[in-house]
């Protein structure tokens, strides 16, 4: 049996946590089962602002005790900066809400480029904000713009007055928390100067005159705000970042914020997964169990096996992002394939389950209906799947064909600060970062009949990138090197997940690579198919095709666990 269960509100374990950890996780949950379903739901459908929910997490100070690193906690030993309890407090956040979710990511964003500064005034002032429960909001992106940080239009014009730097102007787009936030880090550029040395990173109040709420941009719980500075006055104690810093700032706090999307999205997945099963265990059609039908059954051990993969990647990603350095970078790889990948993974795994529910995924009283309404934005946040593919691509080379030893990297669930996520350093140098071995993991685990066929197709892929890479033509072809850098993500999935692979049966193992397989195969052959593929890749393409191991007493297995959570959970109305 999988020793990784999928999260079960009523089963919280705690044996991780500190007790204040504890009983703060205990309450939110209390908090979302004590309102019930039906409420939760109506809210997601009338489009209610979370206040109350707000409301609770300024009276248990949660957002304070998560996201204050311990440097700023004033003496209170429960507060740091832990991604370990993070994880788990984002999962606990998506499986009740997105919008819920929302809230708490956006502060973090927001608070990026704070603790990132060398300004302690803005530092301390941030700990006091969140300590009375306030949140954050992070003002990069622009209507015209998107997330272009070279092309902002928030301009900021030197001030002669003397308790004044500059004065901002300009709007911003998109911006979460935008209409409630204490301090929202805000990037734009001088007028006086031009270059990267113009960039600038300064805290505004959403509350200030200068400062005008336009609306807000989406249809849901969530406030994601167009805000407008006019003049607004920045004073030098406003000031976290200039030049490239503030360039660097944007993408490290980009870097903490992205990788809170896979737990998030597990967290809705796991609870449609509940709906799914249950629903579907308990439906008669034509005299049978809807889950009696091959199909059904088949569509089930896919899903569970995805969404398995999806947490062991993902508390893999963690380790390595909690033990990272200047000198190991490994998370710049490892937290893209969590946005892009692991967030994919989950829209296609309620796709799935909403294949098999059918009309249910519709109902206003099922949960199912906000995930599958909602688990698509995921890998839209924090940049597209193809901005972090094509980041992923810089790494290939030294990933594939360079290894380098690192000291072995073990499970962290240490009740620490992670102090380095807000010193990661100038945001460039991907060429340079080095990873460890994959072939010795893979190797470890051939025994898996699965693992084994799908390192024959490691091994081909990077027989292709030694003798069929893509030519300077190809280079160019962003359409072209996407669909390469798919398939090497899933080089780069499979590693994490058997690294984690202890955690399950041999049997889930099995099963994750069987749709490792087929999908390393949909990739080949639909890099068979594009325009500018030559005839040597074309060929390489059919070779790396392969069909997974059948094995029904290993389907059965797993098909057994995945029947272990019928009538499991069902959030009370």
């Amino acid at each position: 049996m999988t020793n990784l269960a999928l999260f079960d509100p009523t089963k919280l374990d705690t044996s991780t946590f500190d007790d204040e950890t504890a009983r703060q996780l205990t309450a939110l949950i209390d908090w979302f089962e004590d309102r019930g379903k039906v409420r939760l739901l109506a809210d997601d459908l009338g489009a209610v602002w979370t206040a109350d929910f707000l409301d609770f997490i300024a009276k248990e100070k949660l957002f304070a005790t998560f996201c204050t690193p311990a440097e700023y906690a004033d003496g209170d030993p429960n507060k740091r900066w832990d991604a370990s309890r993070n994880a788990v407090l984002s999962e606990i956040l998506g499986f009740y809400g997105l919008s819920y979710w929302y809230a708490w990511q956006v502060t973090v964003l927001g608070l990026g480029p704070i603790w990132m500064s060398e300004n302690e005034s803005a530092k301390r002032r941030a700990a006091r904000v969140l300590d009375e429960g306030g949140v954050m909001a992070f003002g990069l992106s622009e209507r015209a713009h998107g997330a272009d940080v070279y092309s902002t239009d928030l301009l900021l014009e030197p001030s002669p007055q003397d308790e004044i730097e500059f004065t901002a102007s300009g709007e911003k787009y998109y911006i979460g928390n935008g209409n409630v936030a204490g301090m929202v880090s805000v990037f734009g550029r001088r007028t006086d100067i031009e270059g990267p040395d113009a960039y600038v990173f300064f805290v505004a109040d959403s509350g200030h005159a200068n400062y005008s709420l336009r609306d807000n941009v989406v249809h849901g719980q969530m406030f994601v705000s167009t805000f407008v500075l006019e003049n607004y006055p920045v004073r030098s104690e406003d000031i976290l970042h200039t030049g490239a810093d503030a360039f660097s700032a944007a993408l490290n706090t980009v870097n903490v914020g992205k990788f809170n999307l896979c737990t998030g999205s597990i967290g809705i997945t796991e609870h449609a997964f509940h709906e799914a099963i249950t629903h579907a265990h308990n439906r008669i059609l034509y005299g049978n169990r809807v889950t009696e039908f091959p199909h059904v059954r088949a569509s089930f051990v896919d899903a569970y096996a995805r969404l398995i993969a999806m947490k062991l990647f993902s508390s893999r990603a963690k380790d390595y992002f909690r033990s990272a350095s200047l000198e190991d970078r490994r998370y710049l790889l490892f937290n893209p394939m969590t946005k892009a990948k692991v967030t994919s993974e989950g829209e296609t795994t309620v796709r799935v389950l909403h294949d098999v529910i059918a009309a249910k995924g519709y109902e206003k009283d099922a949960y199912f209906r906000e995930a599958a309404q909602l688990i698509g934005t995921l890998p839209k946040l924090e940049g597209t799947v193809h901005v972090n593919v094509a980041l992923m691509l810089k790494f290939m080379p030294a990933y594939m064909f360079a290894p380098t030893e690192y000291p072995e990297v073990g499970t962290r669930t240490d009740a620490v600060d992670d102090a380095f996520f807000f010193a990661q350093g100038p945001a460039r140098g991907a060429g340079k970062v080095r990873f460890h071995d994959w072939a010795p993991t893979y190797e470890k685990y051939s025994h898996v009949p699965n693992v084994g066929r799908f390192h024959e197709q490691v091994l081909a892929f990077k027989q292709f990138l030694t003798d069929s890479a893509p030519d300077e033509g190809q280079q160019k072809d962003l359409d072209f090197l996407l669909n390469v850098g798919h398939l090497f993500s899933l080089v780069v999935y499979g590693h994490l997940i058997l690294e984690g692979a202890d955690s399950v049966s041999n049997e889930v193992l099995d099963q994750i690579f069987d749709f490792q397989i087929r999908d390393f195969s949909g990739y080949a052959v639909a890099l068979h198919g594009k325009p500018s593929s030559t005839e040597a890749q074309q060929a390489w393409a059919l070779g790396a095709i392969r069909k997974p191991v059948v094995d029904r007493s290993r389907f059965d297995a797993v098909w057994n666990e995945v029947l272990s959570y019928d009538g499991v959970y069902e959030m009370k109305a």
